[in-house]
């Protein structure tokens, strides 16, 4: 007989700790099942997750292939350590050189171990020590990867590891530079170009990049941005790493949101999408350069669980799902859709910016749009935001709100029906933060 939901969700507040929440404030979901694009509650309400859980339920939840590849090699073998060769391990190695261009992969645990080891393979290739990474980031929760991420989750562990040096980002919408996207020469590259000079580019082995970036906004790069970045990296002799955990197999449309720009990173990092959440894995991907140097010096570094056959054995089908049923295309198809929904909402007072790539979007709000002031202050919240995450919530759509930011990046297979309730959905809550803003004008009046 299953237990009353709140028992459950006392259970789990009594005895485990909730990631990035006060503890006696969290109020999590007790999930007990879930397909597709949806899953229920205790209480057995239905919910549409437009958020694909943390962004990395790519293929849907529950998908069978996926499942039976698990189970599959459970049978077969559950574990190998790291210095065995095994069936999945290679396989998978393979088909990620293929899709990325690369040569080799080292396999981690998840995305924040696998931007740790890319910043020391970086140094131990180039002999330099300093990582340029960009102010609105997010590269994981270890300390060398929340060093490197420049959001204020970075705050209480400074001063965190040596070596990290930040730039500002292609934020067009709020350019830090005070241009336009057609004003503009690219002084988001132009000025890394001089943080390296006066670092001292003997200094520095990489600049880490999220692909796009995620949790910090969404934001999408001019076309040339990298084009440019790359460049950058060429005449200095420094890698190019970027970090595609969140943006990578399929959420844009392509394996790599990079390949959008026709740029080929020297290292890339992934997670999330590579087994769409089915098993923990991380890779990070390198050069033939790269590789190679390692064929003759040692790479320090290793991990338990890296290249886990049980993983493995959940990526290469989660990559075979994507390719057999089309998802990549499916992103391109919804995502046109998506975009002109979102383009529609600008409509609303609220509606400062919406950015989007494929399936990958976020809705930015504001008080006033003449003045750009956002709903939410950096790193807070306020009264219309809460009030748009409880409506969503009431409502069962299940979507990310941070700062004075909306998140909607379903899963991948997500259909026109589905995808068009939730964006009613959020329709009906931006409603209700024009009529709260409209409200307090009349006050101030």
């Amino acid at each position: 007989m299953e237990r009353p939901s709140r028992e459950v969700i006392q259970e789990n507040r009594d005895y485990t700790l909730f990631s990035w929440s006060v503890q006696s404030t969290s109020n999590p979901i007790h999930m007990t099942r879930a397909q597709g694009v949806w899953f229920w509650d205790g209480d057995g309400n239905k919910w549409l997750d437009l958020n694909a859980q943390l962004i990395n339920m790519n293929v849907g939840h529950q998908h069978p292939k996926v499942l039976e590849a698990i189970k599959k090699q459970v049978d077969e073998l559950c574990f190998a350590g790291p210095n065995f060769a095994t069936e999945p391990r290679g396989r998978l190695g393979k088909k990620l050189a293929e899709v990325t261009g690369l040569a080799k992969s080292f396999f981690t645990l998840g995305g924040a171990e696998a931007n740790e080891n890319a910043m020391k393979i970086a140094r131990l290739y180039t002999g330099r020590d300093k990582i340029i990474t960009r102010y609105r980031s997010y590269h994981g929760a270890t300390m060398g990867a929340m060093t490197a991420s420049g959001d204020p989750r970075r705050w209480p562990v400074e001063p965190g590891i040596p070596g990290i040096v930040r730039v500002f980002d292609p934020y067009c919408y709020r350019c830090p530079f005070g241009k336009t996207v057609d004003s503009c020469g690219r002084e988001c590259v132009s000025h890394i170009e001089e943080v390296i000079q006066l670092e001292g580019p003997h200094t520095i082995a990489a600049i880490m990049v999220e692909g796009i970036t995620g949790s910090n906004g969404v934001l999408v790069p001019p076309d040339d941005y990298y084009p440019r970045l790359r460049a950058l990296c060429d005449k200095y002799g420094i890698l190019l790493i970027t970090d595609e955990v969140m943006s990578g197999f399929g959420r844009t449309g392509k394996w790599l949101s990079t390949q959008h720009y026709g740029i080929k990173p020297d290292i890339v990092t992934c997670a999330k999408g590579l087994t769409s959440g089915y098993m923990p894995l991380g890779a990070v991907i390198v050069s033939a350069p790269i590789a190679e140097y390692f064929e003759k010096n040692m790479l320090w570094g290793g991990l338990t669980y890296s290249g886990h056959p049980v993983s493995c054995a959940a990526a290469l089908a989660n990559l075979e799902v994507y390719e057999e049923e089309q998802i990549f295309e499916n992103t391109e198809i919804q995502g046109r859709y998506l975009a002109e929904r979102l383009e529609a909402m600008r409509k609303y007072a609220c509606v400062g910016d919406v950015r989007y790539k494929g399936l990958f979007s976020v809705i930015e709000l504001v008080r006033n749009k003449a003045t750009k002031e956002p709903l939410a202050p950096y790193n807070g919240t306020s009264p219309e935001m809460q009030r748009l995450a409880a409506y969503l919530k009431s409502k069962h759509i299940y979507v990310m709100t941070r700062f004075h930011m909306l998140w909607v990046c379903p899963p991948l297979v997500i259909n026109r029906e589905e995808l068009k309730y939730g964006l009613d959905v959020i329709e009906e809550a931006l409603a209700q933060v024009d009529q709260m803003l409209g409200m307090a004008r009349a006050v101030a009046d």
